[in-house]
């Protein structure tokens, strides 16, 4: 029974991934057949896409192996981070880390050769990814999101500008938090077993993303340059600043969910109580991100319970792997599972050599800005920008194709350097 619950389990795994493809069909019915338009428009949703297949999978292990065994696997699996990254995408996402994060990247401007909108824009590209060692990639992923937005998306620019920044921001994210063991999913699901520290992530990764990240940004800006010359300034002023004590409080409650970011039960109750005080307080808020990260955390939440099914045919490809195999077999096989699962299937397997551990993390990370399901910050940012593109879907090929010039920088950065 429980061979046929793999087996089943993989089915649905290569069901979801083919979903995440055909969204853009599904929001065409929508339009088409405008009596069901509600049951299309949910499954065009790329977040609810593993959610959704998750509950199927649920429902036929109900079927097959009693309702105790279905519901003892699920409270089996580990939830903590959909449940931060909705957390952090509440709290960096309010009105004041913006201002904080807006005034941080004005001044940064500052010290880039580039002026105006180039210069915000590698910033944006740049130095948010690379925060992302020290705040986490989820919170980097949604400050340069939110970011990128107001200084790129929301303005009269191409497509083609649309998906490669999209394609260079997932990369630069998923590569910029590899300076530090606990900000990177898949590094942290390694680290402490494999005594990595941080001058280890420092000199194996950290200052190699730093040089990708850089030219990846540097060379998008560079090709791209006449087109975000162009952007005109916003014509109205901006929001009025919030006084130094309300930046405090919301920078105050954005660290404390990052300090205990491994702590659910720390972190949900800081949550709540920043809820609390933005409720008290609406004066200083804007809407806050409430729906965006449940769609998001549903998502990875099904990501986690179909992905437990997957170790049957993950784990024993990674080992017949040499060093070389595995670090391009990591970054493809990330495209279509979370690297953080392909790292932690590594962590189980005892004798490793250490080049064959740093050729799957590499890989792992490398390989994070290919689709959305790659990198478990991503979906965050694709919540974010995708009301941007035409229909509101953005789609997968596109992202693929956009992000693999910012992949094939990091695997010469990863392998050269």
């Amino acid at each position: 029974m429980t061979a046929a619950v793999q087996w089943i389990a993989g089915a649905l795994f290569a069901l979801a991934i083919l979903h995440t493809f055909s969204s853009k069909y599904f929001q065409r019915l929508a339009h088409t057949q405008p009596a069901h338009a509600g049951f299309w428009h949910l499954l065009g949703e790329v977040e609810v896409v593993f959610g959704f297949w998750a509950i199927v999978l649920v429902a036929l292990m109900i079927a097959l192996q009693g309702r105790v065994a279905a519901t003892q696997y699920v409270d089996s699996r580990d939830y903590t981070e959909p449940m931060f990254v909705f957390a952090i995408m509440v709290v960096a996402g309010s009105k004041a880390v913006l201002q904080v994060a807006r005034a941080i990247a004005a001044l940064l401007a500052r010290a880039v050769p580039a002026r105006g909108a180039i210069g915000l824009y590698l910033v944006t590209l740049v130095i948010v990814p690379l925060m992302g060692s020290l705040i986490t990639e989820p919170a980097a992923m949604t400050l340069a999101a939110l970011m990128l937005r107001e200084q790129v998306y929301s303005k009269q620019v191409s497509t083609r500008l649309k998906y490669v920044t999209l394609g260079v921001l997932f990369v630069n994210i998923s590569i910029g938090g590899t300076l530090t063991p606990f900000a990177a999913p898949p590094v942290l699901m390694v680290a402490g077993k494999w005594g990595w520290g941080f001058l280890d992530m420092f000199t194996l990764f950290g200052w190699k993303s730093a040089v990708a990240v850089s030219v990846n940004a540097a060379s998008v800006a560079f090709f791209f340059r006449r087109e975000l010359a162009g952007i005109a300034p916003s014509s109205t002023r901006g929001p009025a600043p919030l006084s130094a004590g309300i930046l405090a409080i919301h920078i105050a409650f954005l660290a404390g969910i990052v300090v205990f970011s491994h702590h659910p039960a720390v972190f949900m109750g800081l949550l709540l109580l920043f809820l609390g005080f933005a409720t008290a307080y609406p004066q200083f808020q804007d809407r806050l991100m409430l729906r965006e990260g449940l769609l998001v955390a549903f998502f990875l939440a099904g990501l986690v319970v179909l992905g437990g099914h997957q170790q049957w045919w993950l784990s024993p490809l990674l080992q017949g792997m040499d060093e070389t195999a595995v670090y391009y077999g990591a970054t493809a096989l990330t495209a279509v599972t979370d690297n953080a699962a392909l790292t932690y299937l590594a962590s189980l397997v005892d004798g490793l050599s250490e080049e064959f551990k740093y050729s799957v993390v590499a890989g792992a990370v490398t390989g994070g800005g290919l689709t959305v399901i790659a990198n478990a910050p991503n979906p965050a940012g694709f919540a974010i920008l995708r009301s941007h593109f035409q229909d509101e879907a953005i789609h997968p090929l596109g992202l693929f194709l956009a992000a693999l010039p910012a992949t094939l920088v990091a695997v010469a950065a990863f392998r050269l350097l």
